[in-house]
């Protein structure tokens, strides 16, 4: 004997079990594929925060809760950045294109979409500039700004503003703003670029330059940006109105 209806509904009955569990399921599966995906928005301030659960540490730890930076360590300020040139040097220092015995091996320890997470985290700060702990000679920084602004043409040194803008703002991932840059930072990667510790610079050109830089040019070009409000970075090279 057959009971064909009874089995249309018995069937029905499973169906209609079976497919809220289905979904379920699918629902499951793209939310997990969407958190463990490409780095999220807030993925940069939680590993900037509490680093990336693996080798990286927290960036604040050397660099600040905000990326103010250290200016009595010479740990660099991040805050306001370009996020590609910060992308660029954490792929140099993972590469040992920028040679850095504390950043590479934290460098290396990110992936690239927590890399690019990062520097999307940093980039988007507005930061206020820490007080530099020792007040520079004014004398000194009216040095650096006629630097920054004309350069020294008896050395073949060009104004400093022809690359990285008006009042050190920073062009694109290239040139990055030394506006509100702690003046020990500055000082230490133009002494790094003098004696070719540094070398991961677009066409050399800052290994040029900073060779023509005397010691006392280098601490009053230093001490003038850091003097420096930090401001948004500039779309457009300012060198030809210098």
């Amino acid at each position: 004997m057959h009971f064909p209806h009874a089995l249309d509904g018995r069937q029905v009955a499973e169906k209609a079990i079976v497919l809220p569990v289905v979904i379920v399921c699918i629902t499951l599966l793209f939310l997990a594929l969407l958190y463990s995906g490409p780095a999220r928005a807030f993925d940069g301030k939680n590993i900037a925060a509490n680093g990336n659960g693996r080798d990286a540490p927290a960036c604040s730890a050397c660099h600040g809760e905000q990326g103010e930076g250290r200016p009595d360590a010479a740990y660099p300020r991040l805050a306001g950045l370009d996020s590609q040139y910060l992308v660029q040097q954490l792929n140099a220092f993972a590469e040992g294109k920028r040679d850095n015995e504390t950043m590479h091996p934290i460098a290396k320890a990110l992936t690239p979409d927590e890399r690019q997470a990062v520097a999307n985290f940093y980039a988007g700060l507005t930061t206020a500039v820490v007080a530099e702990p020792k007040k520079a000679d004014d004398k000194a920084i009216a040095i650096g700004a006629a630097l920054a602004s004309r350069g020294d043409w008896s050395k073949g040194l060009p104004g400093c503003g022809q690359c990285h803008g008006a009042m050190g703002q920073g062009v694109g991932k290239t040139f990055p703003k030394l506006a509100g840059q702690s003046s020990e930072y500055i000082t230490s990667q133009l002494k790094a670029w003098k004696d070719g510790t540094r070398t991961s610079d677009p066409l050399h050109l800052m290994t040029g330059i900073a060779s023509k830089l005397d010691d006392k040019q280098v601490a009053a070009v230093a001490a003038y940006y850091a003097t420096l409000p930090a401001a948004k970075p500039s779309t457009t090279p300012q060198g030809s109105k210098l």
